[in-house]
């Protein structure tokens, strides 16, 4: 067929003969069609031909009678529903429903019959003359003849919602009858199923769960609350997919979720001993992922119970960071801040669905309370310390990475990283220089992610040890290559040459060294400056080592592992037998603080005690005396002797660090005042500060007034002048 040829239009035509019609004719043929739509209501269809009322139906139309046909069709049908509607109404109980379903079942195959005759005044009379099709009106006169006549309208309401309230108390209903009922109601059309049922079962609804919603929260905890909450709604859901139209779902869950959990929401997280804390402490995960999951169908929700974990999380670390007791021993302290980060990763996890708006309150909480602490940075540092020195011994690479993973979580937290920046150098200086790291590894793997975190400039002095490290042994190689055969069996000496930049600025302390010692020390300063120009070597005796052989009182041999200035007190006593404090702090110019410590570690600690005290006490006064003590005995061969020393810092050694961190951040603001002045050339002072502070929030969080104090050095110093019109403005002198 050609696509521009246009569409045909059917059309059925009338005969082309004509008929003659005498005066009773149509009051004859509507009788024979009456007769047949009372057999048809009456269940004596089967001995109709319908092809001969088809015909009859169709002459009258055609005779121009399709006005009394029609008209008539109505009156008959509206006489037989009305008939219909007595039986109904007489139906007593449960009978009325199955009555109602059996009578409508009826009436559609009636209509259907009567369609089937009529088709001819349906498909052409009708249309031309905008009245209601045969269907159509046979559904059009049960809504008004049956459903809305006055004594059954109010009774099928009542009934529908009195089964759906026995079956909300736990009875067993017909859902079948139900599902048949209420689907008659929507082939009546949308407004029947709204008005008739729907608005009235959603108000009966919500009266329902408000007095049931107040029973329960007066009656049980909030975890069974939140259960029956749970099975309320999931029961609608059930009703809606049994009986209902599918579109009465979102509005009945809407009436339970209102009435059921908007409604109660604070009283069920605050609710006291089971609330959303008690369930947070207690990590009940299912109560808490049922919560999560009610609230979150109802506005507001997830933000009320994102704001109780956020004030939990905030209170409980609080109490974490300032209780005095876990301040006492740093790792245990840090131990406790990742066991809160992995008890909450897991709650949002397995009761949140992972909700990114979780993690960010938990993240910013845990920023929030890490920081309540300023001494925070240092006792994650001592943390790292004690896993890379001990407390990662053969444990699998797959674990030591978890265990750094989440020491970077803290480190990201905390605001005043180059206050860690300085404590880690310091810890990583001495795990290098006394050999005390687990595994290399491991420490170049935490570079690596500092690196990542912070930027090369944040760990260039920290890769610069480790190249020390490596350097000084080639250079000791070269050193015993040089002068191996000439020093013979005599002591021998390992060195650490240290690049003053790289590693942590130590106060060059004079020491004087066994006579020993110092020719060997005075060699390899030689040989390093003749292979080296330009450079200059200190002694730093406070950091060394040593191994010496020592034979106590009936012949016992001990190979001793001691520190320098040990060592330095100890050769002492190859030619003396008792030597005062006074002597050995004369002879070796040892600090004071540190040769207390020094023999103390030798003279007071159980199983380590090489020397004896006389008087014998924890503490070492300026007036004790000191003597080899010949009862010595170990059973091991090797015995290693620390320095007793605080693993935190004391007060004045934690103002010094402060105040060297407090040193190196001015010249980083005053480069970031220059570096935002020369790309905006003029600007107002709050503005100057803002950009700061967001500049090197990544390192420290920059105090306004020592910004103010850079700026007026930097003003000083002719970088910046101030606007001669307004006083708050800068401007940038290239």
């Amino acid at each position: 067929m050609n696509n521009n040829q246009k569409k045909r239009n059917f059309q059925i035509e009338a005969f082309k003969h004509k008929v003659v019609v005498d005066s009773k004719y149509a009051d004859k043929t509507w009788k024979i069609l009456e007769h047949a739509i009372h057999e048809i209501y009456n269940h004596n269809a089967s001995g109709l031909s319908f092809e001969e009322l088809y015909r009859n139906a169709y002459n009258m139309v055609l005779h121009k009678f399709g006005e009394k046909l029609y008209s008539r069709l109505v009156s008959t049908m509206t006489f037989h529903l009305k008939e219909t509607s007595k039986v109904i109404e007489a139906a007593q109980g449960g009978l009325f429903l199955e009555e109602l379903n059996r009578k409508w079942a009826d009436h559609n195959k009636a209509v259907q019959m009567i369609r089937d005759i009529l088709m001819y005044m349906d498909r052409t009379f009708i249309p031309s003359t905008h009245k209601t099709p045969v269907h159509e009106l046979g559904l059009n006169l049960w809504r008004d003849n049956i459903i809305r006549s006055s004594t059954i309208q109010t009774r099928l309401l009542n009934t529908l919602l009195e089964l759906i309230l026995r079956e909300r108390t736990g009875e067993v209903i017909n859902r079948g009858l139900m599902r048949n009922i209420i689907k008659m109601l929507m082939d009546l059309g949308p407004s029947v199923y709204q008005e008739d049922f729907e608005k009235p079962f959603l108000e009966v609804s919500a009266n329902f769960y408000r007095v049931e919603s107040q029973k329960f929260i007066e009656g049980c905890d909030c975890g069974d609350y939140l259960k029956k909450a749970e099975r309320r709604l999931n029961e609608e859901i059930e009703r809606v997919s049994h009986y209902l139209d599918a579109k009465s779902e979102a509005k009945i869950t809407n009436v339970v979720e209102q009435e059921m959990i908007a409604n109660h929401m604070l009283r069920l997280v605050h609710m006291e001993n089971s609330g959303m804390v008690n369930m947070l402490f207690d990590d009940k995960y299912e109560d808490l992922g049922r919560m999560y999951s009610l609230f979150r169908r109802v506005s507001n929700g997830l933000s009320t119970v994102r704001d109780v974990m956020t004030s939990h999380i905030r209170e409980t670390g609080k109490q974490l960071v300032t209780d005095p007791e876990k301040l006492k021993d740093p790792v245990e302290f840090v131990q406790c801040l990742l066991d809160e980060k992995d008890k909450y990763d897991k709650n949002i996890s397995l009761a949140f669905s992972n909700d990114k708006t979780f993690q960010n309150a938990l993240n910013s909480s845990f920023e929030f309370f890490i920081n309540l602490n300023p001494r925070s940075p240092e006792f994650i540092s001592l943390f790292v310390d004690d896993k890379l020195r001990k407390g990662l011994k053969g444990v699998s690479e797959e674990d030591i990475e978890i265990v750094l993973d989440k020491v970077m979580m803290l480190f990201r937290y905390l605001q005043e990283k180059d206050i860690f920046e300085k404590y880690y150098k310091q810890h990583l200086a001495k795990r290098l220089l006394l050999g005390k790291t687990v595994s290399d590894d491991a420490e170049r793997s935490l570079i690596v992610k500092l690196k990542t975190e912070c930027g090369y400039q944040f760990t260039s002095k920290l890769e610069g040890m480790f190249t020390d490290m490596k350097t000084s042994q080639d250079t000791m190689q070269g050193f015993y290559a040089t002068h191996g055969a000439e020093l013979g069996d005599g002591p021998t000496l390992v060195v650490q040459v240290l690049t003053t930049g790289s590693w942590p600025t130590q106060p060059s302390v004079t020491c004087n060294l066994p006579s020993e010692m110092s020719v060997l020390c005075e060699k390899f300063r030689s040989y390093y400056l003749g292979t080296h120009t330009g450079r200059r070597l200190s002694w730093q005796t406070n950091m060394g080592t040593a191994d010496l052989k020592a034979t106590f009182g009936k012949g016992q041999k001990h190979e001793l592992n001691v520190s320098t200035y040990q060592i330095c007190v100890l050769m002492l006593f190859n030619n003396a037998d008792c030597l005062s404090y006074k002597e050995i702090e004369q002879a070796t110019e040892i600090p004071s603080t540190d040769l207390k410590r020094c023999l103390q570690s030798l003279a007071c600690v159980k199983g380590k005690n090489v020397l004896r005290k006389e008087p014998m006490s924890k503490d070492i006064a300026e007036d004790d005396s000191f003597l080899v003590n010949d009862k010595f005995t170990s059973k091991f061969y090797k015995v290693k002797i620390g320095t007793v020393v605080a693993q935190k810092e004391s007060e004045p050694e934690k103002q010094e660090t402060r105040q060297r961190v407090e040193e190196d951040r001015k010249p980083q603001i005053e480069a970031a005042i220059v570096r935002i002045m020369k790309s905006r050339k003029v600007l107002d002072h709050n503005n100057i500060i803002a950009e700061v502070t967001k500049q090197l929030q990544s390192r420290f969080l920059a105090n306004p007034i020592e910004i103010k104090k850079r700026i007026e050095s930097l003003i000083e110093r002719e970088f910046l002048e101030r606007d001669n019109s307004d006083r708050r403005l800068y401007r940038y002198l290239a």
